[in-house]
């Protein structure tokens, strides 16, 4: 059964990203939103590790992301797993995806951007790819630090990351967009879903604004297919939760197997 129009797949195979509506009811984001506002008070370790100190400096100190919630949250692995999400990937990979990896992004105001990278350096899904899907908890845009996306680069080749700039982003690796490409704004209204290819480059900017989050659940995913991939994502799960085991892929990438990542992600 397909679940895009073929317009929306093509959308996809040309510029390496789509955004879907209509995929959460108001209810579940909201449900979604009282877990990771109950979450932002607690500290787990190896997951979300906050200074709660309300002195501290940097807002991504009191709100750093957090990282495999699936692992500890029943409501996070659902919606990780989320039917009509899991539907638009099938359709986008053309067989069923799994699913490897939840994460939940506050990005309070003043809080540093992301510089511009691509996800299957660090997921290394072989053969394949990943793919993200990138749920808009609220709006996002320009102001509050909305995602940017460097259209047609999803088949842009993996490569290895230069130093960012820590003024402006809170990972070091930024990834320079091919001259002809150029990073634009992927405006999102509260509930809408963003797809976008594992090869394609985008990052975001700091959130300026003086009073909005820019929360957003992301999750990423691989094709039923796929055999290899980083450790740090095993297992990844069926659509039904069922665990799924892949090979861990022990290849460097274009860095060279000496090139060791600083962080996951």
């Amino acid at each position: 059964m397909r679940y895009l129009t073929l317009e929306q797949k093509r959308q996809f195979d040309t510029t390496g990203y789509l955004i879907v509506k209509g995929l959460f009811t108001k209810e579940q984001l909201e449900e979604i939103e009282g877990t990771f506002e109950e979450i932002s008070h607690q500290v787990i370790p190896g997951h979300f590790e906050p200074n709660l100190d309300a002195a501290v400096s940097d807002p991504l100190s009191r709100y750093p992301r957090v990282m495999h919630p699936h692992r500890f949250n029943e409501t996070a692995k659902k919606y990780m797993l989320h039917p009509p999400v899991m539907d638009i990937l099938a359709d986008l990979y053309g067989e069923e995806a799994l699913a490897a990896q939840s994460m939940f992004y506050y990005k309070p105001p003043g809080s540093r951007g992301q510089a511009l990278h691509q996800d299957n350096f660090y997921l290394k899904v072989e053969p394949g790819n990943c793919i993200a899907a990138w749920t808009a908890v609220d709006a996002a845009d320009e102001e509050n630090g909305g995602l940017l996306v460097v259209p047609k680069t999803q088949d842009y080749e993996i490569v290895c990351p230069e130093l960012a700039d820590s003024k402006e982003s809170f990972t070091t690796h930024f990834v320079k967009p091919p001259k002809e490409e150029k990073a634009i704004p992927a405006i999102m209204e509260k509930g809408d879903v963003l797809f976008f290819n594992g090869n394609l480059i985008h990052g975001s900017y700091r959130n300026k604004t003086k009073d909005r989050f820019r929360r957003a659940f992301i999750c990423h995913y691989a094709n039923e297919s796929a055999s290899r991939i980083a450790g740090y994502y095993k297992p990844l799960y069926r659509a039904n939760g069922e665990p799924v085991e892949l090979e861990t892929n022990q290849d460097g990438g274009p860095c060279g197997i000496e090139f060791e990542n600083v962080y996951p992600h």
